[in-house]
């Protein structure tokens, strides 16, 4: 097996809470001044380099003196805004070891589902990425609501991936990568060493959270690479600890578990409604409509609606699902959904009739529609 790494030009680099504050006991300044270096190093061999870094929350748990997580959503926030200081800091120093400028980017999903938003944070961090700045991306943890959360930075990685359209997404974590079963029970389970991104098999294999300080686990990893996948981007998972795994990575070596994507890049657009973690309302399709969609590439038209959930107007990003509820497409829909209610199972040359006005014969176009 040879790293993807190595040919990826624009890298995503995902590092834990357990990791960052090496296991909740503060901000570790050894393990993250070595990613910095590696991280400058990477940019030596022509690479653009974005970090996706946990650990506010767990660094405002130490100074504020939690033993534990808190569960109110205010206690949380409030680690987060006196944790995210120290996290500034320390990444602000270590790069500036090396005459490199770092810039904090805090989002949450809300900035990613809007459209406007959405655009602003992608020129954003192409810009920051031309004035060759390491942009530190982490949720904005200090105003989001439960929800609005990303729920663990596995996600965002994935959803930054997808942002800028890396090639590459690298989560450093606290285990070697994927093993077929937790070898913590199992002496039985056996490394994964390559698989492919969105094999539903390796869901099975995942476990639960793999540490007290943060939300993910393994299952998340694995359905970030999943997302990743989305625009092209291949993922590895690998251990945050192993000795300089960044630099190994970029010259070809393998280190823990690759997962390759298997779908060429969708365009931004696409990406922008492939991302969206919510979505402004639900459409049902009948078996032919779906067929039409995920078979032949058609765009969806009203009468292959059967039912329809929550309150959407035209140009709202909805999800579109088999009679089993399974999500089967997101894309732009044209009408509003007291409009969608009144033409759905209509043919589209009795729109007019029915609305006194026609903006297109399709509820969702084609090029407006992404498949899941």
């Amino acid at each position: 097996m040879h790293s993807v790494i190595q040919q990826a030009k624009r890298v995503i680099i995902k590092v834990g809470s357990s990791l960052v504050t090496n296991d909740g006991k503060g901000l570790d300044a050894v393990a993250i001044r070595k990613w910095a270096e590696q991280i400058v190093q990477l940019r030596a061999l022509g690479k653009e380099v974005v970090l996706v870094s946990s650990g506010a929350i767990a660094e405002g748990m130490q100074r504020l003196g939690f033993d534990r997580r808190p569960t109110g959503i205010h206690e949380l926030q409030a680690c987060a805004a006196v944790g995210q200081m120290g996290l500034a800091q320390i990444y602000e120093t270590s790069f500036g070891q090396h005459n490199v400028r770092t810039a904090q980017v805090l989002l949450t999903h809300a900035d990613l589902a809007d459209r406007e938003r959405y655009l602003n944070a992608r020129s954003t961090l192409f810009t920051l990425l031309r004035l060759g700045v390491v942009p530190i991306i982490n949720e904005n943890d200090t105003v989001v609501t439960d929800e609005i959360k990303f729920g663990d930075n596995d996600t965002l990685g994935a959803l930054v991936a997808n942002l800028i359209e890396a090639d590459a997404l690298i989560i450093l974590t606290d285990q070697r990568g994927l093993f077929t079963a937790d070898p913590r029970k199992d002496p039985n389970a056996e490394f994964v060493h390559e698989a492919r991104a969105g094999d539903v098999s390796l869901e099975l294999m995942a476990g639960g959270a793999g540490s007290s300080l943060g939300r993910g686990g393994m299952l998340t990893k694995i359905l970030a690479a999943k997302r990743a996948a989305l625009s092209g981007a291949h993922t590895v998972i690998a251990w945050g600890r192993e000795d300089n795994a960044l630099i190994r990575l970029a010259r070809g070596e393998a280190i823990g578990t690759q997962l390759t994507a298997q779908t060429a890049q969708l365009t931004a657009r696409k990406q922008w409604m492939a991302d969206h973690l919510q979505t402004a309302g639900r459409i049902v399709l009948d078996d032919g409509a779906v067929k039409k969609l995920t078979t032949e590439g058609k765009s969806l038209l009203p009468i292959g609606v059967t039912d329809i959930s929550g309150n959407f107007g035209r140009g709202d990003v909805i999800t579109c699902v088999d009679a089993s509820g399974k999500a089967v497409a997101r894309g732009i829909t044209n009408y509003a959904s007291s409009e969608t209610r009144r033409i759905m199972r209509k043919p589209s040359t009795e729109i007019e009739a029915i609305l006194g006005f026609v903006e297109e014969p399709e509820l969702i176009h084609r090029d407006n529609l992404v498949l899941l």
